[in-house]
């Protein structure tokens, strides 16, 4: 069980080339990493420009703190989706209480308005950070359980049309479509709208 929970060879290599401060390193880091993390801040921030920015600030916190990463505790791209999904929290949480001060007490009836506008940003940080989360596992899982996924969800195939797509019988296409949803659907499960430890579904 050691075994199959131990994070990938490159995981754990590009963490003590990091840690010696192997710009190459980071360079290979950023080239497999970055659509992820654009695309996790993006999905949070819904800002082309604020997701860019989170960009730089993951990188930049990955090679000036490589040993923040403990390749026991899993795989590096999980770590890197929990620090993307924190910073375009702490990022969104920082615009929207900007925002809100912005517009000033007249905007609302005192305390009352203040805590409405408060939950509001509360529900706007978990939706955001469900379908963050969501877009991570979809990325994450095995690549013939997202075949199947996009082919029933995004192009509207029935589990039939999947089956002959796929070239895998109509029992396989069911059963790779359930553990997809199965999946998908501990995106929900975050307990809190920060960056959950199993980032990604995992336990």
């Amino acid at each position: 069980m050691a075994k199959k929970d131990a994070p990938p060879r490159w995981d754990r290599k590009m963490q003590q080339r990091l840690a010696r401060g192997e710009a190459a390193a980071l360079g290979e880091l950023y080239d497999r990493f970055a659509s992820l993390v654009h695309g996790l801040a993006h999905r949070v921030l819904e800002d082309e420009r604020a997701a860019d920015g989170i960009t730089r600030e993951v990188f930049t916190h990955v090679w000036e703190h490589p040993d923040a990463y403990d390749p026991k505790q899993g795989p590096l791209r999980t770590w890197v989706a929990a620090l993307t999904h924190r910073l375009a929290v702490q990022r969104l949480r920082a615009t929207e209480t900007a925002a809100l001060a912005e517009a000033g007490p007249g905007s609302d009836s005192g305390s009352a308005g203040s805590a409405e506008a408060t939950e509001a940003l509360e529900r706007r940080v978990r939706h955001a950070s469900v379908a963050a989360r969501a877009d991570y596992i979809v990325q994450a899982m095995p690549a013939p359980l997202r075949a199947a996924l996009e082919l029933a969800y995004f192009q509207r195939r029935d589990y039939r049309q999947t089956a002959a797509d796929l070239g895998v019988t109509e029992d396989e296409a069911r059963r790779r479509l359930r553990l997809g949803l199965q999946l998908l659907s501990t995106a929900h499960d975050s307990a809190a709208p920060g960056a959950p430890p199993g980032y990604g579904g995992a336990a």
